[in-house]
C-alpha cells in the first residue's frame, strides 16, 4: 500500500461539496457582509479544489465531447444570474467561472491534439510539439484574459497544471497546482488559498456518488437565489 493511502478518505464528490461551501461563504460575503474578511479567506479553498475536480473531470470523462458541451450550456445559463448577483444588472464587464472552466476544458483538449501521442520507439512526447501545446494553453489562458472571465489566465493555468502533473505524486501534483494559486494571487483574503492542499492531499482518487447535475446546477442556481435575498434586503 502507498504510504499515507490509509489516510485518503475524500472522494471525488466530497472535494465538490468543500468546494460549493466555500464558494457560498465567500459570495455570501462579498455580496452581504464586505466588512468581513473571513468568508472570503474561507472562500479561497474553492477554486484549487474546483480547479482540480475540473481536471480531474478531463481525465475521467467517458465523453470529453458531451462534457465541454455540458460546460459551455452552463457557462451561458450562468451568466445572467452571475450578472444579476454581482453586477444588478446584465452586461459584459466580468464573466462567471463557468465560462472560464469552459476555456480551460477547451485549451486541455487543444494540447492533447497538439502534443498527440508518445511516439512508438522512445516512448515519449515530442518536445517540440509538447512545447507549441503549452503555447496554445497559454493562448486559451489569454482569451479568458481578454474576455474577462472570472480567475481569468490563472484557473486555466491552474487546471492544466493539475492535468499535466496527473501522472505524478499526489503531493506534487497538488502542490505545483495550489502554489500556483497561491503564489500570484497572494492580497489580503487570497493568503489562505495554500489552505486547498489540505482536502485535495485527503483525496483517494475515486468518483464518489456522482451528483453531476446538482453540481452543475448549484452554480447558477445559488447565484439567483442570492440576487434574490439581496434584492429583497435592499427593497427592491
Amino acid at each position: 500500500m502507498e504510504k499515507g493511502k490509509d489516510i485518503r478518505i475524500l472522494d471525488g464528490t466530497m472535494l465538490k461539496i468543500i468546494a460549493m461551501v466555500a464558494m457560498v461563504f465567500d459570495h455570501v460575503g462579498d455580496m452581504f457582509y464586505t466588512e468581513l474578511t473571513w468568508p472570503r479567506m474561507i472562500g479561497r479553498l474553492a477554486m484549487p479544489l474546483f480547479s482540480f475536480c475540473i481536471a480531474e473531470g478531463y481525465i475521467h470523462t467517458r465523453d470529453r465531447k458531451r462534457y465541454i458541451l455540458r460546460l459551455g450550456i452552463f457557462a451561458l445559463i450562468s451568466e445572467v444570474p452571475f450578472d444579476l448577483a454581482f453586477e444588478g444588472r446584465i452586461n459584459l464587464t466580468h464573466q462567471s467561472i463557468m465560462l472560464t472552466f469552459f476555456i480551460a476544458v477547451l485549451a486541455l483538449m487543444f494540447f492533447d491534439f497538439i502534443r498527440g501521442d508518445k511516439s512508438e520507439d522512445k516512448g515519449k512526447y515530442s518536445i517540440g510539439r509538447t512545447v507549441l501545446g503549452v503555447l496554445s494553453v497559454i493562448v486559451m489562458a489569454i482569451v479568458a484574459l481578454l474576455l474577462k472571465a472570472d480567475y481569468t489566465f490563472f484557473a486555466v493555468i491552474a487546471v492544466f497544471l493539475f492535468y499535466v502533473f496527473k501522472d505524478t505524486r499526489q503531493l506534487l501534483r497538488t502542490g505545483v497546482g495550489v502554489a500556483f494559486l497561491a503564489l500570484t494571487r497572494t492580497m489580503g483574503y487570497y493568503c489562505t488559498t495554500g489552505l486547498s492542499i489540505i482536502p485535495l492531499l485527503l483525496y483517494n482518487g475515486k468518483k464518489g456518488k456522482g451528483l453531476k447535475w446538482l453540481f452543475y446546477a448549484f452554480y447558477p442556481g445559488h447565484l439567483l437565489v442570492l440576487y434574490m435575498i439581496k434584492t429583497m434586503r435592499m427593497g427592491y
